[in-house]
């Protein structure tokens, strides 16, 4: 507790407002149903958790494709050239 004073107390407004925004989330996540509370949240702060998933479904399958593709063994063998 006494760290998140200190960081508190030396932050600026932005970092602030952050960490009220999410205290508060937290907050109300706490007492109900988390999935209907975190959408409530969305659309209060004008969040679009619609794109948002889009966008993050996208960068997992683009991951995947990209780990399912073989990568190109390299040579490691050096020649030496004749003195």
């Amino acid at each position: 507790m006494f760290r998140l004073h200190c960081y508190l107390r030396h932050a600026d407004e932005g970092t602030l407002s952050r960490a009220m925004v999410e205290l508060a989330i937290v907050l109300v996540a706490s007492r109900g149903n988390m999935s209907s509370i975190l959408k409530e949240a969305a659309t209060t702060y004008r969040v679009h958790a619609d794109a948002i998933d889009q966008k993050v479904k996208a960068e997992f399958a683009a991951w995947i494709k990209a780990k399912k593709q073989p990568q190109p063994i390299k040579a490691a063998v050096k020649v030496k050239k004749a003195a």
